[in-house]
């Protein structure tokens, strides 16, 4: 029986044998072939490299780099100019602390009553319906589009304002009596409740 020699494993980029193309002491020509991770790395790299710049110039370019950065030194700068023209702050007990970008409160907007139906000025005296919302007290009294109000309770109507002024100064939920001309000419009293929009 033969008996074979042992033979050390070669050693990665240099060709088996120990001598010859590749056994010397400088790489191969054909290291890089038996390498493909390294290769892969660096298209890695080269990929993620170049996402970020593209990701960095879509937020430069959408403002959203600069848009908080401006937000941050015009707020900044905003504050302190308020803060400037009130003052030193009040040392009150009794008030909690406001924040100074805090916006005042609105004054409570007036209560004023609806009919809920859309006017204009009539050929002659009188305000002409030209649309009635439903549901709303307009509707609920009756009102259809083309009738003419002449009266709101015990004030007369002569044009779409007077209507309005009229309406703005009745208590919400008080019935109140309307005269109407129909559009075929005829004439009806009618009750309406005014109500409030919330």
């Amino acid at each position: 029986m033969e008996q074979t020699a042992l033979r050390p494993k070669p050693i990665p980029g240099r060709q088996p044998g120990g001598s010859g193309k590749g056994s010397g002491d400088g790489p191969s020509p054909d290291a890089g072939r038996h390498r493909p991770h390294a290769v892969r790395r660096r298209g890695r790299r080269l990929v993620s490299a170049m996402l970020g710049v593209v990701a960095g110039m879509i937020l430069v370019l959408s403002g959203v780099g600069l848009g908080a950065a401006g937000t941050t030194v015009v707020g900044a700068g905003g504050l302190a100019g308020l803060q400037r023209q009130a003052g030193p702050p009040a040392a009150t007990a009794s008030a909690p602390p406001r924040p100074a970008h805090a916006v005042p409160p609105a004054p409570p907007a007036p209560v004023a009553a609806r009919l809920g139906v859309e006017v204009v000025d009539a050929a002659g005296p009188g305000a002409l319906v030209v649309g009635v919302h439903v549901p709303g007290p307009g509707h609920s009294a009756g009102l259809v589009r083309g009738d003419v109000l002449l009266a709101f309770g015990a004030t007369r109507v002569d044009s779409a304002a007077d209507l309005a002024r009229a309406v703005a100064r009745a208590r919400p939920g008080a019935d109140v009596t309307l005269a109407v001309r129909h559009r075929d000419g005829g004439r009806q009293r009618l009750t309406a409740v005014p109500g409030l929009v919330t």
